[in-house]
């Protein structure tokens, strides 16, 4: 029987998975939703969330455990800032290791 979900639907529900004060990667986010190997699918589906969404998008960050948005933009210093307030850990620009997610 064929999934009657989305692509984007399978991104979102393991995104809301993620617990506050921990971190996921976009590749594994994309293995999680059944599509390994499809990181910037996540990161594009992200990016095209609904402004106000209450999916906690803040969660997702790049390989190098690293906020993808350019440093000094507006969403960078918000989806640190979440992070921060939800007792995510950085060293320097990354995020610390003990915060990563391990479904």
């Amino acid at each position: 029987m064929p999934d009657p979900q989305t692509p984007e639907q399978r991104v979102w529900q393991v995104v809301v998975m993620i617990p506050p004060g921990k971190v996921a990667t976009y590749g594994q986010v994309a293995a999680l939703a059944g599509m390994p190997g499809h990181a910037r699918f996540v990161g594009r589906t992200l990016a095209n969330l609904p402004k106000g969404t209450r999916l906690p998008w803040h969660r997702v960050v790049n390989a190098s455990l690293r906020i993808s948005l350019r440093e000094g933009s507006g969403g960078h210093i918000t989806q640190r800032q979440r992070l921060e307030r939800e007792g995510v850990e950085f060293i320097g620009q990354r995020v610390a290791r003990g915060c990563h997610w391990q479904p």
